[in-house]
């Protein structure tokens, strides 16, 4: 009897063990739940989108002409300034054509100027020329030359006017051949000087478009270059949340290279046309100070400031489901519908709960929530 009593009081104490083991080890845990406070403040209303960075203008620099390309003198990243040259692109027989057009001109000079001491010559012959006529013209009317005589001194005064009139076509003729060598030396060297690639603009390259050697068309780029004050996020926002977005509001932009960073911006441009087929809506956002060094199209998290909430209750966004959050009361849990006035990326500006409300955490390892269920905290 009393082996059977022993038996009974060792299973008693097994099973009460078990129980209490149970109790502390799995029911009071999957009943215990942590929880938030819902509390009085302020709210920053934000937009969320995801963009690339860009640039407000992207400059393709290319040459006015085709050819082979000798050199360039910038790469990606480096910086650039109005005016510089950017590459060289091969003359060819142009500076051959340059050189022989200069010929050309001097010897018109030349020839002008040898022109110009004969018509000196010629004009003193005349001066000489027209005494002799003026002094034969008086004897021959007094009777004292004869007449083979003065027709000798007015022929000898028309052969040194017809010499001077053609003195002075041949320096006519010189002095228009210059303005034609001139002009043919000032185009060939525009053209030389267009297959030097200048930049239009301070800014940095981004991309070279390009190599040596290469035989590009006309407007073909060469690099392409960034003015970095005008570098900014294109980001992508969907339709039904951006209607509170306005130009100049305060924006946080997040690298994905610099994923711990949270650089200032602000909204700089909304774009006039959404996408149709996306629904969204692209708004340009500038940085406050650009990062140097920075790469179009990297991708980029924008969260924009749309406006601020005073003396609102704030819960964790996290929080909210369905509508509504689970709260403590009395020991159990209870479900709470709420009105929302404004949120952003982590709290809720809410209506239907009380400031220092204990909201609980949702925890799928635990058993599930339901109206009135037991809870501990």
């Amino acid at each position: 009897m009393r082996n059977r009593w022993l038996k009974w009081g060792i299973l008693a104490l097994v099973i009460g063990g078990a129980a209490v083991l149970f109790y502390k080890k799995v029911y009071l845990p999957k009943s215990t739940y942590n929880y938030e406070t819902a509390k009085q403040g302020e709210l920053n209303l934000t937009v969320f989108g995801i963009g690339n960075v860009s640039a407000k203008n992207i400059h393709p620099i290319a040459s006015n002409t085709g050819g082979k390309i000798l050199k360039i003198f910038k790469d990606q990243g480096e910086s650039v300034h109005k005016g510089e040259i950017i590459a060289t692109l091969d003359p060819v027989d142009l500076p051959d054509q340059l050189a022989q057009a200069k010929a050309v001109l001097e010897k018109s000079r030349f020839e002008t100027e040898a022109s110009r001491q004969e018509l000196r010559q010629l004009e003193a012959q005349q001066e000489l020329a027209r005494a002799n006529f003026r002094r034969y013209e008086t004897l021959n009317k007094r009777g004292y030359a004869a007449q083979e005589e003065y027709d000798k001194a007015r022929t000898d005064l028309k052969v040194v006017q017809a010499q001077i009139a053609a003195a002075k076509a041949r320096i006519a003729s010189s002095l228009a051949e210059q303005k034609r060598s001139q002009k043919s030396i000032d185009a060939l060297q525009q053209k030389i000087d267009r297959l030097r690639v200048l930049s239009p603009m301070d800014g940095t390259v981004v991309s070279k478009d390009a190599e040596a050697g290469q035989t590009i068309a006309a407007q073909q780029p060469i690099v392409t270059v960034v003015d970095p004050r005008e570098v900014w996020v294109k980001a992508y926002i969907y339709e039904r949340i951006s209607g509170q977005i306005a130009k100049k509001q305060k924006a946080q932009i997040v690298l994905r290279s610099k994923a711990g960073q949270k650089l200032r911006g602000f909204v700089a441009r909304i774009e006039a046309e959404s996408d149709p087929v996306t629904e969204e809506r692209v708004v340009d956002v500038a940085f406050d100070k650009v990062p140097i060094p920075f790469y179009l199209n990297e991708q980029a998290e924008v969260t924009i400031t749309t406006g601020l909430l005073h003396d609102v209750l704030l819960v964790p966004i996290r929080l909210v489901r369905h509508g509504g959050v689970w709260v403590y009361r009395r020991g159990e849990a209870h479900f709470i519908k709420l009105e929302i006035l404004g949120k952003n990326d982590r709290f809720a500006a809410v209506k239907g709960l009380r400031e220092g409300e204990k909201i609980l955490v949702p925890d799928p390892h635990k058993k599930p929530l339901f109206e009135g269920a037991d809870i501990r905290l």
